[in-house]
């Protein structure tokens, strides 16, 4: 097994795409990996940062290396367990932080050549797969009380008899999608509002608005989207942890006449009971509360499903430790009846996040009401198997992995520091 790592950074904080009330001047980028066998099928993998510190996950992932050289990946889930268990790496943050980050990127890139060798798109390989064999994916220790491994085998087997039907469908009509490319914060209220009626005419049902950095500009931005779309469009709004837990509930409070569908990320990612208080005292007014983005790890998810926290759960791709702990969390999603609406948008999270959603779909939800997947227009064109949104839906992916390759002219003209983009 040989492994190339990469720092791949694109200038995008020229344009303020991105930008929000947290993050102010992102420059997308991708911790970037690839795994190759000894027959030379590659498998391709990544995590998602905003640009400085791309570098600091680039060395957790050639610290992290050792261990996959001589990896046996015919069992991923052990595979998984060895690579977040090891336990001096470990000690350095317990399945959080920059080390499980850069586990996100070699448990997808692990996925990638999986799926490769099925010569299935990754969401079938895994909708291919037997209740034992998934259940057998997942690191149980810290999850029992919420969900022990016979209750997702039951769970997963009361699904399996519709998965044909589900596979046929979700072929024919694509998975839903939202758009947050008219509403970044750094956009002028022309632009938001011109770019929201585009998001109606090109058939989103949901649009998303960032609000935090000052609650007048929130009102006025809202409004004018809110006359630009309509009342039936589904428009949710995004604070990116700006607020404490008594701000973010005056704040919606205000917002509330313009009748947002969601409030994304309202305090910190780690305030469980604090998410329980904002969505309890949202409640009267409607506002629901979506949250999942940051969350470090399936423990969190775990507690804030427990506290009936969340309305929303926002899975991502390369946050957690990849395919093996979001399978946990869309198990604990469906135990605690909760949609799985993921984070995407950044850099290929919308090419990998979709195959995560239409398994969900086919083998573990059975079901796409209320679930919508985010997608935002740019940077596709890097990506050798690019999202493909029309009519605001997903189509599904049908080339063989986890569509996480990076072209490579891509990975040469966008590299950190050297590459032409940035020379």
């Amino acid at each position: 097994m040989r492994i190339r790592t990469h720092d791949v950074r694109f200038p995008t904080s020229r344009e303020l795409d991105g930008s929000d009330a947290m993050n102010p001047d992102p420059d997308y980028s991708a911790a970037y990996v690839v795994v190759e066998d000894d027959d030379g099928v590659e498998g391709h993998g990544f995590t998602f940062t905003i640009g400085r510190g791309n570098e600091v996950v680039r060395a957790a992932l050639d610290a992290l290396a050792p261990m996959v050289v001589n990896a046996d990946l015919s069992d991923l889930g052990d595979f998984y367990r060895r690579l977040v268990h090891d336990s001096q790496i470990r000690w350095l943050g317990p399945e959080k932080g920059v080390m499980h980050l850069a586990a996100a990127a070699l448990v997808n890139a692990a996925w990638d050549l999986s799926a490769r060798r099925a010569g299935l798109p990754l969401w079938e390989h895994l909708s291919e797969m037997s209740p034992d064999q998934l259940v057998d994916l997942v690191d149980w220790r810290y999850l029992s009380d919420a969900l022990t491994p016979d209750e997702a085998r039951d769970l997963l087997t009361a699904a399996a008899s519709g998965r044909r039907e589900r596979i046929r469908r979700i072929r024919e009509v694509g998975y839903p999608a939202y758009t947050t490319s008219a509403g970044w914060l750094g956009y002028d209220d022309e632009k938001v509002t011109r770019l929201a009626r585009q998001a109606v005419d090109d058939g989103f049902r949901q649009i998303k608005l960032k609000v935090g950095a000052d609650l007048d500009d929130d009102i006025r931005r809202f409004a004018r989207a809110r006359e630009a779309v309509g009342p039936g469009i589904r428009i949710a709004v995004d604070a990116n942890q700006r607020w404490d837990v008594g701000q973010a509930v005056d704040w919606m409070t205000a917002l509330a006449p313009y009748d947002p569908w969601w409030i994304e990320e309202p305090t910190s990612p780690d305030d469980i009971l604090g998410h329980a208080a904002i969505r309890r005292a949202l409640q009267p007014a409607g506002i629901r509360v979506a949250t999942g983005e940051h969350v470090a790890n399936r423990v969190v998810f775990k507690q804030l499903l427990q506290a009936d926290a969340v309305d929303f759960v926002q899975l991502d791709a390369c946050r957690v430790a990849g395919v093996n702990e979001n399978i946990a969390i869309l198990l604990l999603a469906a135990k605690f009846g909760k949609p799985v609406c993921p984070h995407a948008g950044g850099v290929g999270l919308c090419e990998a996040v979709q195959h995560l959603s239409f398994f969900d779909y086919v083998a573990v939800s059975g079901s796409l009401q209320d679930r919508v997947i985010e997608y935002v227009d740019h940077l596709h064109d890097h990506f050798v198997d690019p999202v493909v949104v029309e009519g605001g839906v997903y189509r599904a992916p049908t080339r063989p992995g986890f569509s996480t390759e990076m072209r490579p002219e891509s990975l040469k003209r966008y590299a950190f520091p050297e590459g032409e983009a940035w020379s």
